[in-house]
């Protein structure tokens, strides 16, 4: 028989041991050998330590026929280590690579089910961290990329934690035979179409049997470059700090920076100080990709140059950058007539308007800039809107969705710029309120 590896359970709990005060730790239990160790190491530590309380998930993805047995065998499991399981059912969308598509939903369904002081506890080891630094080399990937899996990052509302990746799949298969536990062999495990299997099965075997240590290596490496990465983020937290500065047009709720201070790094510095402040907001652009960011840069100084991303798009003005997501990249519909000023008038896909102070005559509209619009102004005269604009600075995205309050054809108001808003004389200001979505926040 097997030799136990002892160790093993104190250096799971050692590993957890920031997490021992957490509310839920939820085990991802695919039914492999990986996630089998893991909740069978933690069911038994529960009945001599005090741990949280202790589940497991079990996400099916529908895509093989073999896999339909599979949460009948983790209930087994589950049921005879007490072990509460909930399967969540989850549809794979199609695209060019299956095992990422699977991988999202997988992920989707983890997130929607991690609550705040919840913790989501997967089986990934060192053998994987290797096979992860290799296939992202592979791809040419940076810094960030070449880190590998960190041990622990926020999830839904909690966080999802590996205590796994300083153990050896070696280490695992002793455990796992040592207390004679039965977990599922993936058939697509061995399909080498899939190209961290054709790593795992090809490629693996030959770099280990030239140097033994090629794994652990590898797993040395991912954890220089994350110390790279972290001073990396030091950096560009550094370089933000210059960049966020008070921006006349705060009431936008946009993120935004100031771009003298950010153009005025090097490009290596612009690049991972915006890919830092990206990373929250959408998926990062490849490196071919970035010369939007050069040309949204050196663009005419009265051009107003866009860099559409994944999640949404980057936009200048006000001597700033602008993040545009969700309802700010849809056209805003014109209304119809405001009935009752007193309340709030909504506008699709643009927030709302209101009034403070005495409410004008009626009837009341509002629009939306066409051009060759005219505003009375006191003491100026009949000013044209696209040059009281201009001379505000207004960014060129804002323009076309300012909320302009007219009374038949007479354009009353412009909403939320001073001087432009209201009457004075007659006690009342017209209120924007864009809409409050979060800005791409994933």
């Amino acid at each position: 028989m097997a030799q136990s590896p002892i160790d093993l359970p104190s250096r799971l709990l050692l590993n957890l041991k920031p997490w021992r005060n957490a509310t839920h730790w939820r085990v991802a239990f695919s039914g492999g050998l990986d996630s089998t160790v893991l909740l069978h190491l933690l069911a038994h530590l529960a009945q001599t330590h005090a741990l949280p309380v202790l589940s497991a998930i079990h996400v099916h993805h529908g895509l093989q026929a073999a896999a339909d047995a599979w949460p009948a065998h983790c209930q087994v499991v589950c049921d005879a280590l007490r072990v509460p399981l909930h399967v969540v059912r989850v549809q794979v969308q199609a695209g060019a690579s299956l095992e990422r598509a699977a991988r999202d939903a997988r992920y989707a369904a983890f997130s929607s089910l991690t609550q705040a002081d919840d913790v989501l506890l997967t089986g990934q080891h060192r053998d994987d961290q290797a096979e992860t630094l290799l296939f992202r080399l592979l791809r040419g990937a940076g810094v960030r990329g070449l880190s590998g899996m960190p041990a622990q990052r926020a999830l839904g509302q909690g966080s999802l934690v590996r205590p796994l990746l300083d153990v050896t799949r070696a280490e695992l298969e002793a455990y796992a035979q040592f207390h004679q536990l039965h977990w599922i062999e993936d058939p697509s495990n061995q399909d080498r179409q899939f190209s961290r299997n054709y790593l795992r099965h090809q490629v693996m075997p030959s770099l280990t049997g030239r140097w033994p240590q090629a794994q652990a290596s590898m797993a040395r490496s991912a954890a220089h470059l994350r110390e790279a990465q972290e001073l990396l983020d030091e950096l560009a937290q550094i370089d933000l700090a210059r960049c966020v500065t008070p921006s006349g047009f705060a009431w936008l709720g946009l993120p935004s920076l100031d771009l003298a201070a950010l153009a005025g790094l090097s490009a290596a510095r612009q690049r991972n100080a915006l890919s830092h402040w990206l990373q929250p907001l959408t998926r990062l652009p490849d490196t071919d990709h970035w010369s939007g960011w050069t040309d949204l840069v050196a663009a005419a100084s009265d051009a107003a140059p866009v860099w559409r991303l994944a999640d949404g798009e980057l936009h200048r003005g006000a001597g700033r950058v602008w993040w545009l997501s969700g309802h700010w990249l849809r056209t805003p519909q014109i209304h119809d007539e405001w009935r009752d000023p007193s309340q709030p008038l909504h506008l699709p896909d643009n927030g709302h308007v209101m009034f403070s102070g005495q409410t004008p005559a009626g009837p009341l509209q509002i629009r939306y800039r066409q051009g060759g619009e005219v505003l009375e102004l006191a003491g100026r005269g009949h000013r044209d809107l696209k040059r009281l604009l201009n001379e505000r600075a207004v960014p060129a995205f804002v323009r076309g969705r300012l909320p302009l309050l007219f009374r038949g054809e007479e354009l009353l108001a412009v909403a939320n710029l001073p001087g432009l808003d209201g009457s004075a004389q007659d006690g009342w200001k017209l209120h924007w309120q864009p809409t409050g979505e979060d800005q791409g926040l994933r």
